[in-house]
């Protein structure tokens, strides 16, 4: 419910819509990248002027919007900004309160050992790790949930491990070490990790294409 997320955040985050309306947090798994980004470049390659991925997101994202013609509904994307420069919405917070995926912070740290540093939180999830994005919102304002009932995340981050993921994190998050700080079902491919790898502007070489400009 959007009540969950805006009773976490301060008003200036807040999701403007009443407290018991349906909201959905949309993941992308490991195989997104194989199942949605690959064929949708092959398909729309002379279409993609923009980010390939958010491209594809947003394809997929509006596809379910109509499958509900009778339904008012609404999609916040991750990379949406308002004018403001603040993000539309908060996405690790989001999956938090959705029960998607663990948002560890620096409060869920004990003998907190950096100082003056800013220190970023990062989500986790229970199959994936950190091999996974949060891509968007799909709201429905006009179905109202009020029985709806909270599912917590899973904490799948043992208290002594806490401190070792912040640090991969926000220290070596570029080696994506910090991926794996539990188990996980499945990860990105090689492919995968070195087209995330990849500055964007250099992305398009790897999907065999080129680069538009207006």
């Amino acid at each position: 419910k959007v009540g969950w997320y805006n009773a976490v955040l301060q008003p200036a985050f807040h999701l403007p819509y009443p407290d018991d309306t349906l909201a959905f947090v949309v993941l992308s798994t490991p195989s997104m990248f194989d199942k949605a980004l690959k064929p949708f470049v092959n398909k729309e390659r002379l279409k993609i002027i923009q980010d390939p991925v958010d491209q594809c997101v947003s394809h997929h994202l509006l596809g379910v919007r109509e499958k509900f013609p009778d339904q008012k509904v609404d999609v916040i994307f991750d990379y949406e900004i308002l004018p403001s420069r603040k993000p539309k919405f908060l996405a690790q917070t989001a999956a938090h309160v959705a029960g998607a995926a663990y948002y560890y912070q620096r409060k869920d740290v004990k003998l907190d050992p950096w100082g003056e540093k800013k220190i970023y939180g990062v989500c986790i999830h229970p199959k994936y790790g950190g091999w996974f994005a949060i891509r968007g919102l799909l709201l429905f304002p006009d179905v109202q949930v009020p029985f709806l009932k909270q599912s917590a995340p899973v904490d799948c981050v043992s208290t002594d491990k806490r401190i070792e993921l912040l640090e991969q994190f926000n220290f070596h998050w570029q080696d994506g070490h910090y991926r794996d700080i539990i188990e996980v079902k499945e990860r990105y491919s090689e492919e995968q990790k070195a087209y995330f790898a990849t500055p964007p502007a250099e992305r398009f070489r790897l999907l065999g294409l080129t680069r538009f400009t207006e």
